[in-house]
């Protein structure tokens, strides 16, 4: 039985100003909630009704397994279908970017990226294709906001995000800058070599002006159809696909 305070605190951490107060964010369904377990995150708590009891069995028993009712599962669940577990897990606190961290191999640079599923898509593309870094400037929507979270399904308790002013790390870690821009190199026709920043932007503005200076390859995914726009997850996923491609060669 959780305490009403409990509850509460539970329920704020649907608001990124009390993720960062305390820390936290939710993971809600067994399948996500099981690959965070498997994870380098510290998991604080898990709730769970008597209805995944057996489940839970399976998972690990060094965390602290608090069983609850139904009713309170729906209190702190920010799905309109409550799953029947949720776990409490640590938002981690990454080192700072290096360039030995980044060299040899492509990372994921994201310039004010607004929606939640675009977001989680993002990640789990990322996941799929072997990206462990994705790099967010400091108004990109928060990678621990529910929707986020659920739209990884898991993923991102193995992809290591990074808020940082952009620019910055673009200009020190001196590594090559291929920015998705509707004025460059057909993307089929890029050499992208072994390892370099992949620079994708907002959904509605694209790359701000001065990332846009850091750019060195504008590349460029070419229109077929009369589209005004390519949807920026799968813009990123085409990037990624091809970047995959060209190495596998």
């Amino acid at each position: 039985m959780l305490s009403k305070s409990k509850i509460s605190l539970l329920q704020s951490l649907q608001h990124k100003k009390f993720r960062r107060e305390h820390g936290a964010f939710l993971v809600e369904g067994y399948k996500s909630v099981s690959e965070f377990i498997n994870s380098a995150y510290t998991i604080e708590a898990v709730y769970h009704t008597n209805a995944i009891a057996p489940k839970v069995l399976n998972l690990s028993h060094k965390i602290n397994f608090e069983e609850i009712s139904t009713n309170n599962i729906e209190k702190i669940s920010a799905l309109t279908t409550p799953p029947d577990i949720i776990a409490l897990i640590k938002i981690p606190q990454w080192p700072a970017i290096k360039y030995s961290t980044l060299q040899k191999k492509f990372s994921l640079i994201l310039d004010g990226i607004q929606d939640p599923g675009n977001m989680g898509t993002i990640i789990r593309t990322a996941d799929w294709f072997g990206i462990a870094h994705i790099i967010c400037s400091d108004d990109c929507v928060d990678v621990y906001n529910p929707k986020v979270v659920q739209a990884t399904m898991g993923s991102l308790s193995r992809v290591n995000i990074h808020y940082t002013d952009i620019a910055a790390i673009i200009a020190d870690v001196k590594l090559p800058v291929f920015g998705a821009l509707l004025d460059g190199e057909n993307i089929y026709n890029t050499n992208f070599g072994t390892e370099g920043l992949i620079v994708m932007g907002n959904e509605g503005n694209g790359l701000r002006p001065d990332i846009i200076k850091l750019v060195n390859k504008a590349v460029t995914i070419p229109r077929a159809g009369k589209a005004e726009s390519l949807n920026v997850a799968i813009a990123t996923a085409i990037f990624c696909s091809e970047i995959n491609r060209n190495n596998l060669k």
